[in-house]
């Protein structure tokens, strides 16, 4: 096989080009266990068998939800799609309100689930789901059919010349999958990408992002959105080893155990890194913490491509030898390069991960472009800090009047399943319109400085850009969450979760003490200690866009309780909505 042109062709690729022992490596019971290249694509054909022998027909949907990537999803994918029916990956931590609707609006036949608790909740909506069939589990589940069921049905090979006879009937502009966005307002809408989308998505990251064949992954971003899923093709494509982190709170075992070359993060999870990091430096004493810092100091000024001088490099060198080498050891030892999506990189993470020797190359796009706009790349001198890097081959962007980013390419999706109104919306001539501002620079760089639906105008008529000022606030380690407020209003103000961590452990070396959140955010040393934060945040902005006010909340943002999408993203509206009483007392409603 000399080219990809269908999701389903990426293992038969590898399969010819360069043959993986351990293609996909998932945890088992306190064992990594791998599948080569050629199990990977023999279950798969045994999984498109056994969905023939249940009825499966092409253009059917077939939904997969699982707390944690894995193995058997990807079998499930290429197993499903090449019948040329779609898959319908579902965030596992959405509400059963949002599920039902998904699987309703979807018309999805079957289901398959990653344990008990996604079960439970698909299980709790079953009886008004109109069209699904059954559900199947990945891991042993009482009162629930296992996926090897479908294994074992696709056992006879005896239909395998009708699997094929299906696999040349799929043509790339055919939808190959149906993604949910989590939408920061209103119903998810169904992004639908076809075989293209995403395959000349990956072809032209290749380009960027340049890997060696045999190095490995590690994977923890939910797949079932686009960023991350691209990502496992891409990954297929090159032939790396793909290992799944068993999720979240094992990421720096799993880091330690798989020594990964490359990784896609979140600027959340980088803050996260950094925060511990820093907490760290905080615990030594003497020479050791002043080396500490001194190292953060040089790598918070780092350029790339030695723009600083050779004097700023040498500094650089030591404090590598230093300091740096043990975050790099503490991140398995391998890391090379980390890919950033999904939200706006702080510039002083790219610079001190940067100057550690684990770039960051920041990237942008949305699910409706499957999902690369533009992404860094540290040849050819294509990585600059503070943008999202140069637009990747065959897509094109304009910036509108208004500052608008519109992307037309082969990466555009064909558009929102069943709402050919809100397709319309965005739509127009060709371009897809992002909802982002930015703008390129005079060397090909693409900034975003906004979205344009969460800009709002203070009542005196000034702008304000909410975005901008939270990633500079969130710089602070008293502060979690926060979100900037103001629509219509005299003055921005902002509503602020602490790190209560950090927060406590400061309070106890303070001599405060406390019972709960809300005792501790009412103190009045607290309180001042934040309006110093505030302050100090403020300085870099113009006098109309600086917070005025502020009011802490006493419990943790989360997804779970409706603060945040699955991309962790704000859900302006809700949070609010939940915080009327703060927002109301700011503004003397």
């Amino acid at each position: 096989m000399q080219k990809v042109t269908r999701l389903f062709d990426f293992p038969y690729y590898q399969l010819k080009n360069f043959p993986l022992e351990k293609a996909l490596v998932t945890k088992y019971d306190g064992k990594w266990i791998a599948t080569s290249t050629e199990e990977y694509i023999k279950k798969a054909n045994a999984i498109s068998r056994g969905l023939l022998r249940l009825g499966v027909k092409p253009n059917d949907k077939i939904a997969i939800i699982s707390l944690t990537n894995r193995t058997e999803w990807n079998i499930m994918d290429i197993g499903v799609l090449q019948l040329g029916a779609q898959t319908v990956p579902i965030y596992p931590t959405i509400s059963e309100e949002d599920y039902e609707y998904i699987l309703n609006h979807s018309e999805a036949k079957y289901c398959f689930v990653s344990c008990d608790e996604v079960l439970a909740k698909v299980n709790a909506i079953k009886p008004n789901l109109k069209h699904l069939t059954k559900i199947y589990s990945f891991n042993s589940v009482e009162n629930c059919d296992n996926w090897q069921t479908i294994l074992d049905m696709g056992e006879d090979e005896s239909n395998q010349p009708e699997v094929e006879k299906l696999k040349e009937m799929v043509t790339p502009d055919q939808l190959a999958t149906l993604i949910y966005t989590s939408g920061t307002t209103g119903r998810p809408k169904g992004v639908m990408l076809s075989h293209d989308n995403i395959v000349s998505n990956v072809v032209a990251s290749k380009l960027r992002v340049p890997f060696d064949q045999g190095a490995s992954a590690l994977s923890f971003l939910p797949v079932c959105h686009i960023f991350e899923r691209m990502i496992l093709y891409l990954y297929q494509y090159c032939s790396i080893q793909i290992h799944f982190a068993e999720g979240l709170d094992k990421i720096s075992d799993n880091l330690k155990e798989v020594k990964p070359n490359v990784m896609t993060v979140v600027p959340r999870l980088l803050e996260k890194v950094y925060d511990a990091i820093i907490a760290k430096g905080s615990d030594l004493t003497g020479i050791k913490k002043k080396l500490f810092f001194w190292a953060v100091s040089i790598g918070l000024k780092f350029e790339p491509y030695g723009a600083n001088g050779w004097w700023y490099e040498k500094r650089l060198g030591i404090a590598r030898k230093l300091i740096f080498s043990k975050w790099k050891d503490g991140l398995g030892g391998n890391l090379t390069t980390m890919v950033s999506g999904s939200a706006a990189l702080q510039t002083r993470l790219a610079r001190v991960f940067g100057a550690a020797g684990i770039p960051v190359m920041e990237g942008y796009g949305l699910t409706e472009t499957s999902p690369v706009i533009a992404v860094n790349q540290e040849e050819g001198k294509g990585w600059k800090i503070g943008t999202v890097g140069k637009i990747i081959d065959k897509v094109e962007v304009k910036i509108a009047d208004d500052g608008e980013i519109l992307c037309k390419g082969p990466n555009v999706m064909l558009g929102y399943y069943k709402d050919p109104e809100k397709t319309k919306e965005v739509l127009k001539d060709g371009y897809f319109h992002t909802g982002d501002i930015g703008e390129i620079d005079s060397e090909g760089f693409l900034k975003i400085t906004d979205r344009k639906k969460e800009m709002f105008k203070t009542s005196g008529g000034k702008y304000v850009a909410p975005q901008i000022l939270e990633n500079r606030f969130k710089q602070s380690r008293f502060i979690e969450e926060l979100m900037v407020v103001g629509e219509g209003e005299k003055m921005p103000a902002a509503l602020i979760q602490p790190d209560f961590k950090f927060l406590g452990d400061w309070a106890t070396q303070k001599g405060i003490s406390f019972t709960s959140n809300e005792d501790l955010i009412s103190n009045p040393k607290v309180l001042e200690r934040y309006q110093e934060e505030v302050d100090l945040a403020n300085e870099q902005f113009a006098r109309w866009e600086k917070v005025k006010q502020f009011r802490l909340t006493p419990d943790t943002w989360s997804i779970d309780a409706g603060h945040l999408t699955p991309t962790m993203k704000l859900k302006r509206k809700i949070v609010k909505e939940k915080y009327i009483d703060l927002y109301n007392d700011i503004y003397g409603h």
